[in-house]
């Protein structure tokens, strides 16, 4: 089916209108945006109602790598070093050698039980090793679901990371498969390149980004993000060019990049993360229609197989075998472990044995949008449930805007929170000295029946009392409000 350039623009313009509106309810219903997306691209692909024949693995994986690059930069962008340096080694470890330990024991499962070669099961096994950022991103975040002991920084850090490792080894195994000399030497010096590479040339163009946007005077407020793009993209192409890891380098430098300051950061940061949500729509809806759901339903036994094993196996042997070397508790590794969401991520890479024309690919890609399916309804519509079952959710008393609208400086390095006041809680009738609340802590204002008060040491607390405090860093402020919020304990409620 042939479109003119006017219809095109229509059915594209159809398409997004659609997928914006079934997020928002997706989003009340507890649905993951992202499982919208896709339906919406099946549906209106060639075995949907829509009729729409596509099936181009190039373009789509060229809309993927360009939705990946805007995507990560918008994750690195919004990374505040001081919340992932105290969880760093951890998502580190996370994301290299846990990545690994999946792909392995899922590519020897697939290997052992199902048929594979050793290589295709290893390749299987290796893009659908990394968790998804954009899933990730999307869920916390659109469910702003509260999570203590650092356990969202530690999950975005993971999911932010864990792409490049992933896209390493999907490569590694794919040269492996097509060039059978290969020598391990050379499988592992690829390896050490992509990675060394990538860092450093990540942590480079980060601070040249922050030079040439405080130095360069375009005078119009509105090319700013358009130069951050050029810089972006050249970070990505120039890093892969020297034989680095260009989504590593994307990542990285945007971290720098965020945690500096620089002419006009504010509307930069929304610009991105605008675009976030549109690369994550166009590249759920262009996968969406890539895939054929008819070719699918005979694997569906082999899918539900290998998602089994990846869900309830392979990501917690990883995630317990990486949190071995640190103090976490149980309950804290085993929702770290549920948190293993696939998304958009492994059906992009998926098309990399497509195009390089691999034996098995056509299953390969189909059994891998399966298993995204089937990950990201299971684990991504109960997270929530999850963290709330193993005690992990923070105080849904703790609120995450201001009760009234205050323009911070972009150097602003405290932690601000509202926290609400419920009748149970030990602190009520009782003095703000009394409470004994972190030296670092300011309690900035009160807001009492709709009257903002200045308090002061002898300020009793109130029922309903929503207080806004500010402190130096986030466990001081995590501190503080389970002061407030802690309720009687029992010998105080009989006495």
């Amino acid at each position: 089916m042939r479109f003119t350039i006017e219809e095109l623009l229509l059915l594209i313009s159809i398409l997004l209108f659609i997928s914006i509106l079934t997020s928002k309810t997706g989003r009340r219903f507890g649905i993951p945006t992202l499982i919208l997306f896709l339906a919406i691209g099946m549906l209106a692909g060639s075995d949907g109602i829509g009729g729409i024949y596509f099936d181009d693995p190039k373009l789509s994986q060229f809309v993927g790598v360009v939705a990946l690059n805007f995507i990560l930069f918008s994750g690195g962008l919004e990374t505040q070093w001081e919340s992932v340096k105290p969880v760093l080694w951890r998502g580190v470890v996370l994301s290299t050698f846990g990545v690994l330990i999946t792909a392995f024991s899922v590519g020897l499962f697939v290997y052992w039980t199902l048929g594979f070669s050793l290589s295709e099961g290893l390749l299987l096994g290796a893009i659908i090793s990394s968790t998804d950022a954009a899933a990730v991103f999307s869920i916390l975040r659109s469910k702003n679901i509260g999570l203590k002991r650092n356990l969202r920084p530690l999950l975005e850090l993971e999911s932010g990371s864990n792409d490049p490792m992933a896209f390493l080894l999907t490569t590694t195994f794919i040269f492996m498969i097509t060039a059978s000399s290969a020598s391990v030497s050379e499988v592992v010096l690829m390896f050490f390149q992509q990675m060394i590479f990538g860092t450093v040339a990540g942590i480079g163009m980060g601070f040249i980004m922050v030079r040439v946007l405080n130095r360069i005077d375009l005078n119009v407020e509105g090319l700013y993000p358009v130069l951050v793009m050029a810089l972006m993209f050249f970070t990505f192409s120039a890093t892969d060019k020297i034989g680095g890891n260009g989504f590593l380098a994307v990542y990285l430098a945007a971290i720098y990049l965020g945690n500096q300051r620089f002419i006009h950061k504010k509307s930069i940061l929304k610009f991105y993360d605008g675009q976030a949500w549109l690369m994550q729509i166009v590249m759920f809806l262009t996968l969406g229609l890539l895939v054929f759901p008819h070719e699918i339903v005979p694997l569906i036994g082999t899918g539900l197989l290998i998602s089994a094993f990846l869900i309830f196996a392979a990501r917690p042997l990883a995630v317990y075998i990486c949190m071995a070397f640190f103090k976490m508790k149980n309950r804290e590794k085993l929702f770290v472990s549920w948190v293993g969401l696939r998304g958009a991520v492994p059906i992009v890479f998926a098309t990399y044995p497509l195009i390089a024309g691999i034996e098995k690919a056509g299953m390969i890609f189909n059994l891998v949008f399966f298993i995204t399916l089937t990950s990201v309804l299971l684990q991504g519509t109960s997270l929530h449930l999850v963290a709330k079952w193993l005690r992990l959710v923070a105080p849904e008393k703790i609120k995450r805007k201001f009760p009234i609208d205050i323009e911070l400086s972009e150097d602003f390095k405290n932690t601000i929170t509202e926290v609400e006041i419920d009748h149970r809680s030990a602190s009520v009738n009782q003095p703000l000295i009394k409470l004994h609340l972190p030296k670092s802590v300011l309690i900035v204002m009160i807001n009492r029946n709709e009257r903002y008060i200045t308090p002061n040491g002898n300020t009793e607390i109130e029922a309903g009392d929503r207080i806004l405090l500010m402190a130096d860093n986030p466990d001081d402020a995590a501190k503080s409000v389970e002061i407030l919020t802690a309720e009687h304990s029992q010998g105080q409620k009989d006495s």
